[in-house]
């Protein structure tokens, strides 16, 4: 990781150094047909990461196997996982996250966007149909907030991954539909659901279950982030669970099992290998499982479990539930 970081760090400083224009136009450069004009953010909050717009492959057809059929996935690893009413599970492995960022799916007709953030640790699936368009998305390899920036390859606009919102091109202010999935371990997930699916490796050349962001949720800061981190005594790298602009420690989830509070149930579900820990995932130190649920219909609602900086970061007046 720390070499990694320190080649992302040079490239940024680098554009820094250019100047305000030069430094936009060092980020705008590659990306011919995307309207700058057009935006609800200054240029000037997104960096580059470093690797280049597609230098992080996203996933755009992706396979799945079995459960029975995944035999590498350690029992601990975490999972996306997404359960639509009258479709069969899926789950999406963590390690392949960890290089490709986005999976582009369909599922039961409905098209999603299955998205890992590594630097935020926000996982989020959402609806890839915008005003009766189905779009495609891809990777910029930009940050902003310290949060991917993804681009949709049919407008070539730029959206933000933790809010789900395009912040620049010709799609600036529309949103995506959060859709309900949550984090678990493979092991939970496959003796929940034995006949469900799994995605499959993308590419069997590269090397899954690596984590090259080591001991990165033990930093006392978030990477390439110099904004404002939280005031009320929580720890900004401590995981919290978001709903809306509501966040709810793990660690109270961890410590009461079950809390119902604003309409909605969150409950201790177990636990799972940080992916953001040791060098090899399935050796992470563990974090809670949550479910988050409709207090009234027992339904999964939208929800994301982010830093605690990212969430402060994104809603800067939002409410914290710490006790």
């Amino acid at each position: 990781m720390r070499l990694v970081l320190a080649v992302c760090a040079c490239v940024i400083m680098f554009a820094v150094s250019l100047g305000s224009a030069s430094a936009n136009a060092f980020l705008t450069a590659g990306w011919p047909d995307t309207n700058f004009d057009k935006r609800t953010v200054e240029l000037s909050e997104i960096r580059s990461g470093g690797p280049g717009k597609d230098g992080i492959p996203a996933v755009w057809e992706p396979r799945f196997y079995k459960v029975p059929s995944e035999t590498n996935i350690d029992p601990r690893e975490p999972v996306l996982t997404v359960e639509f009413s009258g479709q069969t599970p899926r789950a999406y492995p963590i390690r392949y996250f960890m290089v490709h960022e986005i999976v582009n799916d369909v599922i039961g007709g409905v098209p999603i966007a299955v998205t890992f953030c590594p630097l935020c640790n926000s996982g989020a699936v959402f609806d890839r149909r915008v005003n009766g368009q189905t779009l495609s998305f891809g990777v910029s390899g930009n940050l902003r907030k310290s949060d991917m920036v993804m681009y949709d390859r049919e407008t070539q606009s730029w959206w933000q991954q933790a809010i789900g919102q395009a912040i620049v091109g010709d799609l600036a202010g529309a949103k995506l539909k959060h859709l309900p999935s949550w984090m678990e371990s493979w092991g939970d997930f496959k003796t929940r659901n034995p006949d469900a699916l799994v995605l499959a490796p993308p590419n069997p050349r590269f090397g899954y279950g690596s984590n090259p962001y080591i001991n990165y949720d033990s930093s006392r800061r978030p990477f390439l982030f110099s904004g404002e981190l939280p005031v009320n005594g929580v720890d900004p790298m401590e995981r919290v669970v978001r709903v809306g602009d509501t966040a709810w420690p793990l660690t109270r989830i961890g410590r009461e099992k079950v809390i119902e509070e604003k309409g909605l149930r969150l409950s201790w579900e177990g636990e799972q290998a940080s992916a953001l820990d040791s060098a090899k995932i399935s050796k992470g130190k563990s974090v809670e499982t949550v479910r988050v649920r409709d207090a009234a219909t027992g339904k999964d609602v939208a929800h994301d479990v982010m830093f605690a900086f990212a969430f402060h970061a994104f809603w800067p007046d939002g409410t914290w539930r710490l006790n």
